[in-house]
C-alpha cells in the first residue's frame, strides 16, 4: 500500500530558495497563557460584585449634587448665600447626628430593609425643599425639609461592609476593594458638583435637586436588589458599640483632621479664585485636586503595599502634610491660578491613600456585626472635619487672606499626622490603643 507523501502536521518541512534553507513547522500551536487579570478586574468577576457596584455609583453621585443644588437654588431665588449657607450647614449637623442611627439599623436588621425605606425618607425631604422655595414658603420651612435629608444611607460605607464579608480573609484583595471604594467617592464628589452647576444653570434652578431625587432611589434600588452580596444582619449583637473599639477614637480624630483640609481647601481654593475674577474656574480647579485622589486611590489599591495598614497611616499623612504646602507655596509666590491647579493635582494624590488606610483601620477595629455603623462614624467625623475647615479656610480668608487660607489644611494634616504619632505608633507594650489592633 502506498504511503502518503503530503507532510505530517507533526512533520517540519524543509525546502530551500536560493542559498537559504527554509524549514517551516505545520504542528499545531499551542495557545499562549493568558495574561493574569489585574487587581480590579478580579474584584469585579466576583459574583454580584458589577451590579451593586454600577447600584452604588449611581446612588453615590447624588451625594456630591445635593449641597451645590441647594445653594444655588436657595441663593438664585432668595437672593440669600447666608441662609443657603445656613440651611447646607443644619442638614450636615442633621447628618452628623442621625447617620450613625441609621447605620445601626442597618447592621441590625440588614441593607434593603432599611436603606430603601430611609432612601424614600431623604427623597420626600429633597423635594419639599423645592417645593417650599419654589412656592416661597418661610425660611424655616427650608431648614426642617433639607434636615429631613439627613437619613440617607451611607451606601459607601454599605458597599464597603459587602466587601469585607465577600473578602474575608483576604486582607490584599480587601485593600484592592477599599482603594476602589475610595477612588468611587473621589469620582463621584468630582462630577456631582459639576453636574448640578450644569443642570442648575443650563435648565432652572431645582434642576439638579430634581435629578438627585431621581438618581438617589434608583441606585438605591439597584444596591439593594443584589442579595447575595448584602452582609447578613446581626438582630441581637452582642459586641461594643464600635466608639468603644479600642483605637476607634483616635481614628476618628484622624478623620475628623483629615476632614478638615478637604473643607478648608474647598472654601480657600473658592475665595482664591473669586479674588482674581476666576469664580467660574474654580469648580475645574477643585476638580482638579479630586482628579488626583482618584488617581493615586486606584493606583495604591493595584500595588502591594509594605507593613501593615497601622505603621503605613503615619507615613500617608506625613506626605499629605508635605504636599498640602504646595498650594500654599504656588498662591503666595505666583498669585496666579494655573500653578494653583497643578499644586492642588500633586497635593490631592496624598488624600486617597490616607483615607483607604484609615478606613481599613477603622473596618479592623469595628465588630463585623457593627461594621456599617462603624463605617459611618468614620463618615461622620469626616463630615464634621469638612464643616469645622469651612469654618477655619472662611475666617482666615476674611480676616487674613486667600493665600493664608491654604495655611489651614497644612495645619489640619499636621494634627492628624500629631495624633496618629501619639496614639496610633506602638512606642512600647504600653500602648494600649495600637495593642488591640490587628498587625496584618
Amino acid at each position: 500500500m502506498p504511503r502518503s507523501t503530503s507532510p505530517s502536521r507533526d512533520t517540519p518541512l524543509f525546502t530551500v530558495t536560493a542559498d537559504t534553507l527554509v524549514a517551516v513547522d505545520f504542528g499545531p500551536r499551542g495557545r499562549s497563557e493568558p495574561r493574569p487579570k489585574g487587581p480590579y478586574r478580579r474584584l469585579l468577576a466576583l459574583p454580584g460584585a458589577r451590579a451593586f457596584t454600577a447600584g452604588n455609583l449611581i446612588a453615590r453621585l447624588p451625594m456630591g449634587m445635593f449641597s451645590v443644588s441647594a445653594v444655588v437654588m436657595i441663593a438664585g431665588t432668595r437672593g440669600s448665600y447666608a441662609l443657603a449657607g445656613a440651611v447646607t450647614a443644619t442638614g450636615l449637623a442633621a447628618t452628623a447626628v442621625v447617620a450613625p442611627w441609621t447605620a445601626r439599623l442597618v447592621d441590625r436588621y440588614g441593607q434593603a430593609r432599611v436603606a430603601l425605606p430611609a432612601t424614600a425618607f431623604a427623597v420626600l425631604g429633597s423635594l419639599a425643599l423645592v417645593l417650599c422655595v419654589r412656592h416661597g414658603a418661610p425660611d424655616w420651612t427650608l431648614f426642617a425639609a433639607y434636615a429631613a435629608t439627613a437619613t440617607t444611607p451611607n451606601t459607601g460605607g454599605m458597599s464597603r461592609a459587602r466587601w469585607a464579608h465577600l473578602l474575608k480573609g483576604d486582607a490584599e484583595a480587601l485593600h484592592t476593594a477599599n482603594s476602589f471604594e475610595q477612588a468611587a467617592d473621589e469620582l463621584c464628589f468630582m462630577l456631582g458638583p459639576v453636574l448640578a452647576a450644569f443642570l442648575c444653570g443650563t435648565f432652572f434652578p431645582e434642576a439638579g435637586t430634581l435629578v438627585g431625587a431621581v438618581l438617589l432611589p434608583a441606585g438605591v434600588l439597584l444596591f439593594a436588589a443584589q442579595r447575595s452580596t448584602e452582609p447578613p444582619a446581626a438582630r441581637r449583637s452582642c459586641a461594643r458599640s464600635p466608639l468603644r473599639s479600642p483605637g476607634m477614637r483616635p481614628l476618628l480624630v484622624v478623620c475628623l483632621a483629615t476632614g478638615a483640609v478637604f473643607g478648608s481647601l474647598e472654601v480657600v481654593t473658592l475665595a482664591f479664585a473669586d479674588e482674581r475674577g476666576h469664580r467660574a474656574a474654580s469648580g475645574a480647579v477643585l476638580a482638579l485636586q479630586a482628579a488626583g485622589s482618584c488617581a493615586a486611590g486606584l493606583l495604591y489599591g493595584a500595588v502591594r503595599p509594605a507593613g501593615s495598614a497601622r505603621s503605613r497611616l503615619p507615613w500617608c499623612l506625613a506626605a499629605m502634610a508635605v504636599l498640602m504646602t504646595l498650594p500654599l507655596l504656588a498662591a503666595g509666590l505666583t498669585g496666579s491660578l494655573v500653578p494653583l491647579a497643578g499644586a492642588l493635582l500633586v497635593a490631592g494624590m496624598a488624600t486617597a491613600p490616607t483615607m483607604v488606610t484609615t478606613m481599613t483601620l477603622v473596618q479592623r477595629c469595628t465588630p463585623a456585626d457593627r461594621l456599617n455603623e462603624g463605617m459611618t462614624l468614620a463618615v461622620t467625623g469626616l463630615l464634621g472635619g469638612i464643616a469645622c475647615g469651612s469654618a477655619a479656610g472662611g475666617w482666615t480668608v476674611e480676616h487674613v487672606s486667600a493665600t493664608a487660607g491654604y495655611g489651614v489644611p497644612v495645619a489640619a494634616a499636621a494634627t492628624a499626622l500629631l495624633v496618629s504619632l501619639c496614639t496610633l505608633v506602638p512606642f512600647g507594650s504600653s500602648n494600649r490603643f495600637t495593642d488591640s489592633l490587628p498587625t496584618h
